[in-house]
Order: structure tokens, then C-alpha cells, then sequence
């Protein structure tokens, strides 16, 4: 169907759970006419905790999060594919204080041909995006902003967990500031990468060219390069997947005009691999990322690294899966007290139809927060999380 520039066709299956938009066009000096794709996903979760360190807290809490992702897409004559993503984020903040917002996690442009794939804007990091870190499809092995340890937020305990307990490939790699992206074709399911972010967090039309920061900002990292490849690949009825990625980036100075702090510079490695023989599959991923970030000249640290392994079972349409991590470092709120962590995780998703699964998830966090110089007692908190997960995806 041709239509004038002033029309278009929207095509929507909506009966079946799922939602395809094409836009065809015909502007001015335009001959390639777009498609544009609309999907997403949702979840709901609630949760009751039960936690050693719980004064002044609720045992029981809601999260949930959806995202809208819009991708318009052409082909050229040539077999050049090229388009844009934008992923609308809507899931954060307190409506009660208006601070609820919606905002982006994804808007770039792209291109892909036989040289490989090119993309630019906004988006995460590489091991972030393709490192492997364990079967199970939920849980620790999922986004860090969705599992059942994120109910401890508010709570004392979580902001002394160590970053590697939440940042779980290298270092900053969830960090969706602007980027430039390349992507090698895959050779046999072998592919490499390589991303360059100018600046820690500055995404979309901002603009941050300082080396140095104001005394007491947010730590920040620049010139941030991430390298690393993935594979893929089947050898009968086994399956392989694994991934390397190193992170490397000059720590952002601060000042006052009177007193200078300097931090440590960005070094990260993570590398994991799983292996799938029918229903089941194993796998294990390890983090390390030393003292990056850490203030120059602090009296104690531990270097930050994470070690995961999990296996997961499907039957029919139900997904068995446990993980196990141990997280170390110095607590993600100052980053100048060791800090280490123990975390299991369990539980079974049922997939009710086409796009949507329900779950139930354990978790179990036994964490530990180093005494003071002085010699002051060890922190310490367990917790017993029970958390009731719900999905969409379109």
C-alpha cells in the first residue's frame, strides 16, 4: 500500500498479547520507507522480608517497572539495515512528593551491514548487554534493578552491601551514558566489541566536559573504553556460551579550590560461561575490579570482586533455577569500609502463556560490614527475602 506523506497504516495484533506498528511514509526526498516496531515488557512484584537489621522498616513491599521500546528500521538497496531504538523507562519514584518519572535507558541510532553493527547514543555497556552471568533467567542473573535483593533498599544493610553485589559484570558497565559502539560480524558465533563512553552517566543532549568535579559529587569516571568478545554456538545437544570484557577509565578529580581528591581509576574485568545440555544448564561468571573508584589515600580496602554460579532446570513450562554469589569490596555507599556478602537465591517461573510468566523467589543475603579502625564490632544482617514475581513481555 503507498500512502501520502500525511498517511499512515497501523497494524496491531492486540488480541494475541502481542503489538507490531508499521509506519510507511514518503516524505520529501525520502525513497526508503520505514517500519516501526513497538514492544516492551512490565513486571509486578511484592515481597515480605524478614531482616535481622529492620528497625523503623515494613516487612512487606511492591516494586514494578515497564518499558516501552519504539524502533523505527529500514533496509537500503544495498542490504545496509539501519533505524533508531528509543526504550521508555516508567517505574521510578514517589508520586506522593511528584518526583515519579519517566525517562530513557535507550536512544540511539544505528547501522548494520556486512562491516558489523554501529550504534550511538544512549545505552548500556557491553558486558552489561552481552556478558554472560549464569543460566537462570531471572533473579541475580537478571537485571540488578529487579531481584529480590533490591527490597532491602532503605535499609541500612543494603548501602553496606558491596557494589560488586549489585554491579555484577564489570564495574560501570550498567551505565547508559552516550556511547559509540561497534560490533564484529560473528565468525562461527564468535563476535568482539569495543564502546568508548566520553563521561559517567552524561546521556542525551547533556553536555560535561570537566576533569575535575566539585568536592563531595557523585564519583564519576571519563574516557571509559570497554572491550570484549562473546560466543555462542551448539555442538549437538550441548550448547556453549561465554564472554570476556575488560573496562578501563580516568577517575573524575574533585575540588574545592582548596582541597583535591583523587580516586582510584577504572579497571574491571568480567568473564562467565555457560554450558546447556537439554533442559538443564550450568554455568559461572567472575568479577573483578580491584580498588577502582576508591579514594587515594583511604586506610583500609578490599578489593571489589563478585563469584556466581547457578543451574536451572525446565520442565514443561516450568524454569527451576538457584544461584549462589559471593560479593566483596567496600560498601557501595562510601566505598571506604570492607565489605562482603553471601547471597542465595531459588525459585521456579511458570510461564502462563505467550509473553507472560509468573514466578515465586527465595533469597537469602547473610552480609557483613568490617568494624571501624578502631576495632569497633563487625555489622552484620540476615535477611529472608520471599518475593512473588510477575512479567510481560510484548
Amino acid at each position: 500500500m503507498r500512502l501520502t506523506p500525511s498517511l499512515c497504516v497501523l497494524r496491531t495484533a492486540a488480541l494475541t498479547g502481542t503489538a507490531f506498528v508499521a509506519l510507511h511514509t514518503a516524505p520529501a526526498l525520502a525513497e526508503q520507507g520505514f517500519d516501526l516496531t513497538i514492544g516492551g515488557d512490565a513486571y509486578f512484584q511484592g515481597a515480605y522480608v524478614s531482616q535481622k537489621q529492620d528497625s523503623g522498616l515494613r516487612s512487606t513491599e511492591f516494586a514494578n517497572r515497564l518499558r516501552l521500546t519504539v524502533t523505527p528500521s529500514a533496509t537500503a538497496d544495498n542490504g545496509l539495515t539501519y533505524g533508531a531504538r528509543l526504550r521508555l523507562v516508567a517505574g521510578n519514584g514517589d508520586p506522593s512528593v511528584s518526583s515519579r518519572t519517566v525517562e530513557n535507558d535507550r536512544a540511539f541510532i544505528y547501522a548494520n551491514g556486512s562491516f558489523g553493527t554501529l550504534q550511538a547514543g544512549v545505552i548500556n555497556g557491553l558486558s552489561d548487554e552481552y556478558g554472560i552471568i549464569g543460566p537462570n533467567t531471572e533473579g541475580i542473573a537478571g537485571s540488578p534493578d529487579s531481584n529480590g535483593v533490591l527490597f532491602l533498599y532503605g535499609s541500612s544493610t543494603f548501602a553496606a552491601l558491596p557494589l560488586a553485589a549489585t554491579s555484577l559484570r564489570t564495574l560501570v558497565s550498567y551505565d547508559t551514558g552516550s556511547k559509540l559502539i561497534y560490533i564484529s560480524p560473528s565468525f562461527g558465533g564468535l563476535q568482539v566489541a569495543v564502546s568508548y563512553t566520553p563521561r559517567l552517566g552524561d546521556s542525551n543532549s547533556s553536555v560535561d566536559r570537566r576533569k575535575v568535579d566539585t568536592l563531595g559529587d557523585a564519583l564519576s569516571f571519563r574516557d571509559i573504553v570497554e572491550a570484549g568478545a562473546a560466543f555462542q554456538s551448539a555442538f549437538g545437544d550441548v550448547t556453549v556460551e561465554a564472554s570476556a570484557f575488560y573496562q578501563t577509565g580516568k577517575a573524575v578529580r574533585q575540588s574545592d579550590g582548596v582541597l583535591d581528591q583523587s580516586f582510584e581509576d577504572l579497571s574491571s574485568v568480567h568473564v562467565g560461561a555457560n554450558i546447556g545440555y537439554g533442559p538443564a544448564k550450568v554455568g559461572v561468571s567472575y568479577a573483578f575490579s580491584g580498588d577502582s573508584g576508591y579514594a587515594k589515600g583511604i586506610a583500609r580496602s578490599r578489593d571489589q570482586q563478585n563469584l556466581i554460579v547457578g543451574a536451572q532446570y525446565v520442565s514443561g513450562s516450568l524454569l527451576f533455577a538457584a544461584n549462589y554469589m559471593r560479593a566483596l569490596g567496600n560498601d557501595a555507599a562510601t566505598m571506604t569500609t570492607p565489605a562482603k556478602a553471601d547471597i542465595w537465591q531459588g525459585g521456579v517461573t511458570w510461564t502462563v502463556a505467550p509473553g507472560l510468566t509468573t514466578g515465586l523467589e527465595y533469597d537469602y543475603v547473610r552480609s557483613t560490614l568490617s568494624g571501624g579502625a578502631s576495632g569497633g564490632a563487625d555489622l552484620t544482617d540476615r535477611a529472608h527475602i520471599l518475593m512473588l514475581d510477575t512479567r510481560l513481555a510484548f
